[in-house]
């Protein structure tokens, strides 16, 4: 019996690296995808990435907004990235407040051991994307391959305070991140 080989994923970040972050997106008419991620996400699909959001929703513990407001929001994402064939089928989040200390919060890996476990993802062939610090110290927490800054969202503040090593590359939007990761050679 042979064992399946395990795919390689792009986790993402959601507020600031994928839609504009209005701060604790609460309605699904909020949702407003950043310039060219429709274009960047279809890049990664075929490319042959499993895209996974992955994303801190504390506004849900902070009591802003209920965790079956999420499903609704998610659905307009998806509807505004039909068109572009880069729906994005996984969705994990942490709802809970920072003050709880969890261990599902990002930086700390549960999520990602969640999705690898759950979608069959390698996650030492795997990218994380985001927008700040806590998303490329999750990945390196996490044992990612790469972790990719991008400059919207608050990139471009994290790109002040980046330590060495913490990012592989630092891309101006999604769209220059999914170049990037296309051009790297096969894991």
């Amino acid at each position: 019996m042979t064992q399946k080989a395990l795919k390689p994923a792009v986790f993402l970040d959601r507020d600031g690296t994928l839609n504009e972050d209005p701060g604790y997106l609460s309605q699904p008419s909020q949702m407003k995808l950043l310039p060219h991620v429709g274009e960047g996400l279809a890049l990664l699909r075929q490319s042959g990435y499993e895209l996974i959001v992955i994303s801190n929703q504390s506004g849900v513990g902070r009591g802003i907004f209920l965790e079956t407001e999420l499903k609704p929001i998610h659905a307009r994402m998806n509807e505004l990235l039909r068109p572009y064939g880069a729906e994005i089928h996984h969705f994990y989040y942490c709802v809970h407040h920072p003050d709880e200390d969890c261990e599902c919060r990002k930086p700390k890996p549960l999520l990602i051991k969640k999705a690898a476990k759950d979608l069959g993802i390698d996650v030492s062939k795997s990218i994380m994307i985001g927008d700040k610090i806590t998303d490329l110290e999750f990945a390196h927490n996490a044992g990612c391959r790469a972790a990719v800054l991008v400059l919207t969202g608050v990139g471009l503040e994290a790109q002040k305070n980046l330590k060495p090593k913490l990012s592989d590359f630092v891309a101006k939007d999604l769209f220059e991140a999914a170049k990037w990761i296309q051009q790297l050679p096969t894991p």
